[in-house]
């Protein structure tokens, strides 16, 4: 049972291997959704993420006996560095099976924390059916990245040390992969207050918490498709369903390009690098039905490899309306290239890429393209130059910016 003396429990034992990770409270995203919101940065960890937390507790738990047979689990990187990092400290020996798709830094901190790592399937659900198989062949004792709930009370404390900065809070948003997460936030949250709201947030792409909310039983979805990757699950755990069914108020889901923006705002307002699924709890602000209220959002992790970063920039920067490429049809004469230029100038907008073509027509006289890849302040800015075009005879076509860097 998720029983308060449990969590009480988990909280001092978890002091051993995490930060105190006070709340922050956020001006930009109290104005942006006006709510006093307060970030809970478990991105700031030593792994990087809160799943150090429950996997340390359980292992805490477990009979020496289990220990030195040695631990496995299955993780598509955040939980695979919180049981690496927690196998070091007992001194025993750990496997990780990680889905092929998992980012390099993940891989790269889980091998550094002493564990093996085998990478098998494309998603967690396939490497967590192969973990199983590994345990049940070699006699490893297996760690549930969700599914277990002297997991999910570890990954509860994280509701014990919200309370702790903000007794008055009204709302927690909670990510949802699994459920772990959600199961012990929720669970506990309701035991020291029972009128708080703790709102669960999923990938579009990765719903299987909703979808068993619906069915009012643990459902399997036939695919994820998300960039959130450490949500990326087919199946909730069917262990801790009972709890979050129980706990959690409701559910919200956000599309990847509502996290995109949210990257951006994280790293614009605040300086801090959050992964994806960290980002749904901030992406899902705007989606809130009220006003004033103390909400906590929970970023759950910041392992992001620069690879994905880049890509994420570059498509915050499209979304935003701050990169654009148009295409503009002009004579091949001498000054029109400069013409073109210019107006761009006089509106501000600056130029950080030109493609001249002169083959897109077998009449070079009549037409040659000029693919112009421009920086704004947005979108307003961005229509005020295609407009401004316009209006000097030129007909600029939008098109989509690709490699921008």
């Amino acid at each position: 049972m998720l029983a308060l003396d449990k969590f009480e429990e988990a909280s001092e034992i978890v002091k051993q291997v995490t930060l105190r990770t006070e709340l922050i409270y956020s001006e930009y995203f109290s104005q942006v959704s006006g709510n006093k919101v307060y970030l809970k940065p478990e991105n700031m960890q030593y792994t990087g993420a809160y799943k150090v937390r429950g996997a340390y507790y359980k292992i805490s738990t477990l009979s020496d006996e289990e220990r030195q047979k040695g631990l496995i689990t299955a993780s598509a990187g955040n939980h695979a560095q919180g049981v690496a990092y927690a196998a070091k400290i007992y001194g025993v020996k750990a496997v990780i099976v990680m889905p092929t798709t998992t980012p390099l830094i993940k891989v790269n901190r889980t091998k550094g924390y002493g564990a093996e790592v085998v990478l098998y399937g494309d998603v967690y659900d396939d490497a967590c059916a192969y973990a199983l198989k590994l345990a049940e062949e070699q006699g490893y004792t297996f760690i549930h990245p969700f599914d277990d709930e002297a997991v999910a009370t570890g990954q509860g404390t994280i509701a014990m040390e919200i309370f702790k900065d903000l007794p008055t809070v009204d709302i927690i948003l909670v990510p949802i992969g699994g459920g772990g997460l959600a199961a012990g936030v929720s669970t506990l949250a309701k035991l020291l207050n029972p009128n708080i709201k703790v709102i669960g947030v999923e990938p579009a792409g990765a719903n299987c918490m909703q979808e068993s909310f619906k069915a009012e039983e643990v459902v399997s979805l036939p695919k994820v498709e998300t960039i959130a990757d450490g949500t990326a699950v087919k199946t909730p755990g069917s262990k801790i369903f009972p709890y979050v069914r129980k706990n959690l108020d409701d559910i919200i889901t956000v599309e990847d390009s509502e996290l995109i923006v949210s990257f951006l705002d994280m790293m614009e307002n605040h300086k801090m690098v959050v992964e994806n699924s960290g980002l749904l709890t901030v992406a899902a602000l705007k989606h809130l039905n009220c006003e004033n209220k103390k909400v906590v959002s929970i970023l759950s992790g910041g392992n992001m490899d620069v690879i994905t970063i880049s890509s994420v920039v570059q498509h915050g920067l499209i979304e935003r309306g701050r990169i654009f490429t148009m295409s503009v049809l002009l004579p091949d004469r001498p000054g029109e290239l400069v013409n073109v230029a210019n107006i761009i100038a006089e509106h501000k907008g600056n130029v950080i890429r030109l493609e001249h073509n002169q083959f897109v027509s077998i009449n070079r006289n009549a037409a040659v393209e000029l693919k112009i890849t421009m920086e704004a302040f947005g979108h307003e800015h961005k229509k005020e130059i295609v407009e401004a075009l316009k209006g000097k005879g030129y007909e600029p076509k939008l098109t989509a910016p690709t490699d921008l860097y």
